[in-house]
């Protein structure tokens, strides 16, 4: 039997969390309800009192309940939190660190795995700020279940519908399985390098690309929840460090190669940062102006080091070495040539023409001694996902 705290956020999918909490009960769990206050509005605490046999709380003020449980004490009891529907402002406040009710004050003080089964409007789902918040919570760890597609009851169609419950309840019987399996990657050291490099022309202009790095944080993000070390040599981007990942920033390619040696050894490399090939041969030391003045007009440029290359053929190479690619043509022959010509283990290879460099989702290929594994176009968390997972079977 486990302990399995249930938050039940406002909306009109509130009604299934009844039925999770029925499923969760034959398979002889405990379940506890926290009840938003905007959820009572859908269910009501009898409901969820009756189907869990449990006592439903409500409020962060009841004075008998945090003389007798608290609320600290209440975070901590559950083997596994699970928000259940979770609105859109439920997971922005859940993002935010925000503590102003009983639900999201257990959820900043526990320290047991969280699940959040999302449920809004198909625009609210795909609206920047909930795309944010959403990575946001899965870099700190969160669970964060991909909703359903279909018709809503707005009348519009499209992702946002609450999972149905027996699709929620295998994802919490995933999740309990995961808590009390043995990190796969644990005493693994993996090293990446996400993001582009920024080499400058002169101290206002440089020379970089397109990259956001949001696919290698979500990678190491992922190898650290399979119990890896992680480090993580990062070009200079704006986001937040995952949870359990040690971060070494830099600017340049040389200072990215630098980073990539110190880290060594390591078990495995994935080498996900866009590395500008070239650099310029001397940057002037001022702002050089249409005329030349300030410095050269003529950019000269030096060649970078190949930092896979030099890692996949290197002394201290780590038993998997992994490449990225970003193609615009002929994606798998170029990433095929690639691979050989860098020595790595993995070439995983993306096209990136059109508006996809920087996007939230890739289509991605893998290639190897064994050829070509393609797979459907994928959110970068389940790409993360479900790269880490293939780099853990092959380091067993």
């Amino acid at each position: 039997m486990k302990r399995i705290l249930l938050i039940v956020g406002g909306g009109i999918a509130a009604y299934k969390a009844c039925e999770l909490v029925r499923l969760l009960r034959k398979a002889g769990h405990r379940v506890r309800c926290v009840l938003t206050e905007s959820g009572a509005h859908f269910v009501t605490p009898m409901t969820l009192a009756a189907l869990s046999e449990d006592k439903v709380y409500t409020t962060l003020w009841d004075l008998k309940d945090e003389a007798e449980m608290g609320h600290i004490q209440l975070s901590r009891e559950a083997d596994l939190v699970v928000v259940a529907p979770a609105t859109a402002d439920l997971l922005a406040r859940m993002a935010g660190g925000i503590a102003d009710d009983l639900a999201t004050t257990l959820l900043l003080a526990t320290n047991k795995p969280v699940l959040a089964a999302p449920a809004m409007n198909v625009r609210m789902w795909q609206h920047a700020a909930t795309r944010r918040n959403v990575a946001q919570l899965r870099a700190d760890g969160v669970t964060v279940l991909e909703p359903d597609e279909g018709a809503m009851a707005c009348g519009e169609y499209g992702p946002g519908r609450l999972p149905e419950p027996p699709a929620i309840f295998a994802a919490i019987e995933a999740a309990l399985a995961a808590r009390d399996a043995p990190a796969p990657l644990a005493g693994k050291h993996v090293l990446i390098t996400a993001g582009p490099t920024h080499e400058p022309i002169d101290p206002v202009r440089y020379i970089a690309n397109r990259s956001s790095g949001k696919q290698g944080f979500a990678i190491a993000g992922a190898l650290a929840r399979l119990g890896a070390r992680v480090t993580l040599v990062a070009g200079p981007v704006a986001l937040p460090t995952p949870l359990g990942v040690t971060r070494v920033d830099v600017e340049t390619a040389r200072e990215m190669a630098a980073a990539v040696d110190a880290a060594l050894p390591a078990d495995a490399a994935v080498m996900v940062a866009a590395v500008a090939d070239w650099r310029a041969k001397g940057a002037a030391p001022q702002k050089i102006k249409k005329d030349g003045s300030g410095g050269t007009p003529t950019l000269r440029l030096a060649e970078n080091p190949d930092i896979l290359a030099t890692l996949a053929k290197g002394d201290r190479r780590p038993r998997l070495v992994i490449g990225f690619a970003a193609e615009t043509e002929q994606v798998i022959d170029h990433a095929t040539a690639k691979r050989a010509r860098k020595g790595a283990d993995w070439i995983v290879a993306n096209d990136v023409s059109g508006d996809v460099m920087g996007g939230d989702a890739n289509t991605i290929h893998i290639v190897t001694a064994d050829g070509v594994e393609s797979w459907e176009k994928l959110p970068k968390d389940a790409v993360a996902d479900r790269l880490a997972t293939r780099i853990a079977d092959a380091l067993d």
